[in-house]
């Protein structure tokens, strides 16, 4: 969660917050039969346009949707909302119909490309802002790598990945976007799974919110709802928030030292492990005795569970001396219609993996970390 997050979640130019929010989100997306509308829906056909602009929103009486009324009778029963105030919010909640088309898929059409994917996140103009973010703020980077164990180049390189170093941290409202989310998801086959969610994050938003003495309509954020410098959703902020400032609150929108020692507090609590390697270079054996055995290790999940021999065994070859008492999984980054490149992931790799679900995600935190790291030490 991959998602990751905010996720937060998280501007210069809206459109470039829009696609980076899009790298980091599994999207899915299928269409809904006119059978099978529900009130919700039938209500969303009435929905009256009141602006051009898709970030504005559109009037849609939320209040009056069966389904936000049942969730709002659930938030004063269960953690002492007024029920006429909630009302009175949700009749000024928009829906952002962008919102709902960023969260289907894109289309079928060219193979995954890693190097294309890492190019945008590694460049000269992030490597830079990097080396001014970790310069202008190496004491809380070296205060959370001794509190929670990971590096500074790690935490830099998630919040340059998710932000640019809170340059892109989003500008949709984020009540409307998770509201919109959370009662109109795309009619996907995890669809009910998905507004699950995403009402969950609602029933968070306004919880942090209440607990932080805000309106929660100040809070903006990715078009899924992830917020500030990290891009948190609003439940890894109470979850995993941290007043790193001292300063007697949590604010991970204007405070990027809070936002460090969130990023750190978040991957140590999913299985960071101090002093422990991240990835090893890897490729695949020639020999014809292990053709296409190391395909059973592609796509077991986000877990360092084999051994060095299992992976060796089936053809697996690692670039350097490895091990033998570490766990790892095999992580295939493809490449286009070229080879793919392969490498060892160790749990801490796996546990970048839990902030977004993605390897891509995850090997261009790497990459753009030790960029970053390697240009500043040159400076």
């Amino acid at each position: 969660m991959s998602m990751k997050s905010t996720p937060g979640l998280h501007t210069v130019v809206q459109l470039c917050a829009i696609a980076l929010a899009i790298s980091a989100s599994p999207n899915l997306l299928a269409q809904q039969s006119n059978s099978g509308k529900t009130a919700s829906t039938r209500v969303q056909a009435q929905i009256r346009k009141v602006s051009s602009n898709a970030d504005d929103g559109e009037f849609a009486n939320f209040a009056d949707w069966k389904e936000v009324s049942a969730f709002i009778d659930q938030m004063v029963e269960k953690n002492g909302f007024d029920r006429a105030e909630l009302v009175t919010m949700f009749n000024k909640v928009r829906y952002i119909d962008s919102a709902i088309q960023l969260m289907k898929p894109a289309p079928a059409s060219k193979p995954k490309n890693w190097a294309a994917y890492r190019a945008r996140f590694v460049e000269p103009v992030r490597i830079q802002a990097g080396v001014d973010f970790w310069n202008s703020y190496a004491d809380a980077l070296s205060r959370a790598e001794s509190q929670y164990g990971v590096p500074a180049e790690i935490i830099v390189g998630i919040i340059g990945v998710e932000t640019v170093y809170g340059r892109n941290v989003g500008s949709f409202r984020v009540m409307d976007a998770i509201t919109t989310l959370a009662f109109d998801y795309p009619n996907t086959p995890t669809r009910e799974a998905r507004m699950q969610f995403f009402r969950s994050e609602l029933e968070n938003t306004l919880l942090y919110a209440r607990e932080s003495g805000i309106d929660p309509f100040t809070l903006l954020g990715s078009y899924a709802g992830a917020i500030g410098w990290p891009q948190f959703m609003p439940s890894s902020i109470r979850q995993y928030g941290v007043d790193f400032d001292g300063k007697g609150k949590i604010d991970l929108r204007n405070s990027p030292i809070d936002a460090i020692g969130s990023v750190a507090h978040y991957l140590a609590e999913h299985g960071w492990k101090t002093g422990m390697p991240i990835v090893f270079p890897a490729t695949l054996s020639t020999d014809t005795s292990t053709e296409n055995r190391w395909q059973a290790f592609i796509g077991q999940g986000l877990e360092a569970k084999y051994s060095l021999d299992d992976l060796t065994a089936a053809g697996v070859v690692p670039g350097v001396v490895l091990p033998n008492d570490m766990r790892f999984g095999l992580v295939d980054l493809q490449n286009g219609q070229g080879p793919a490149e392969y490498w060892l992931g160790t749990d801490n790799f796996f546990s970048i993996t839990q902030y977004n679900r993605s390897f891509f995600y995850a090997m261009s935190v790497v990459d753009l970390g030790r960029a970053v790291r390697v240009a500043r030490d040159q400076n």
